[in-house]
């Protein structure tokens, strides 16, 4: 049987323990014996990415002492692994992972325009395929009436509608009346384009600029804001700013949960 040796080095003459760090996105740290210094960008079995600040990156092997944070020697060791959090959609609503889309209902949702489908599409479109509703559009309201008659609602087929500028002594407002029916719900917002349903601070603007009456608001608008004048691009500038329903108003936000409500509630798929 081997005697056991004690250790007789002297404390101060052993080398200090070295704390792990967790290579976490974004931890900046120096590589032992170089000048690079760089932000971890991937961590694999036995290796770190680093990017310095110009954008190159280089792959390190994840040695004991291989590592300074600032100034201080470490060793870089993989992330622990932790049940990631719910995914939501884009709307707020619990993602379902893995789902397939559902079978479209008989219902139908109408938006007055293409930005207003594109918008809704955006934010909702997760939801929309979950639940199996159908988004169109109609270029304008004017023709409403002829639509919901060809549509034919019933209490297994409702149609929803969402209108700009839907407010009291508007000529939306009278159209959205004439066809009022338990199996038609339309609603709508103040806004004189679904434009402005986007906050102002996603855009990076204090406010939606006030164009003056008899101009095309969204040529004005471009105008005020500086932008070329070119509608088609300026709205998918403003669409490319909306990642969630955090950058839409709570009014539009409101409208067209009430319209998925609708549609659903009693639907068949």
């Amino acid at each position: 049987m081997r005697e056991y040796s004690p250790d007789l080095t002297p404390q101060w003459k052993r080398p200090k323990a070295v704390p792990e760090v967790a290579a976490e996105p974004d931890l900046v740290v120096e590589v032992a014996g170089t000048d690079f210094c760089g932000a971890v960008v991937a961590c694999e079995a036995g290796t770190v990415t680093l990017e310095d600040r110009f954008g190159k990156r280089r792959v390190f092997p994840m040695e004991p002492r291989g590592f300074l944070l600032e100034g201080a020697v470490v060793t870089l060791v993989r992330p622990s692994r932790t049940p990631s959090a719910p995914r939501l959609t884009a709307s707020g609503s619990l993602a379902v992972s893995g789902a397939r889309a559902r079978v479209a209902r008989a219902g139908r949702i109408y938006v007055e325009g293409r930005h207003d489908a594109e918008l809704v599409e955006r934010v909702w479109g997760d939801d929309l395929r979950i639940e199996g509703v159908v988004v169109e559009y109609l270029e304008g309201i004017d023709d409403l009436p002829a639509v919901v008659a060809e549509f034919g609602p019933a209490p297994d087929a409702r149609l929803g509608v969402l209108v700009d500028h839907l407010v009291p002594g508007s000529k939306e407002s009278r159209i959205a009346a004439s066809v009022a029916s338990p199996d038609v719900l339309v609603v709508g917002h103040p806004y004189v384009d679904v434009w402005q349903a986007v906050k102002p601070s996603a855009l990076g603007i204090g406010a939606w600029p006030a164009v003056p009456r008899g101009q095309d608001w969204k040529t004005g608008i471009c105008r005020a804001l500086g932008w070329p004048q070119n509608t088609g691009a300026a709205w998918q500038h403003i669409l490319s700013r909306v990642t969630s329903y955090r950058d839409l108003e709570p009014t539009l936000l409101g409208r067209v949960e009430e319209l998925i409500d609708f549609v659903t509630v009693g639907g068949a798929a």
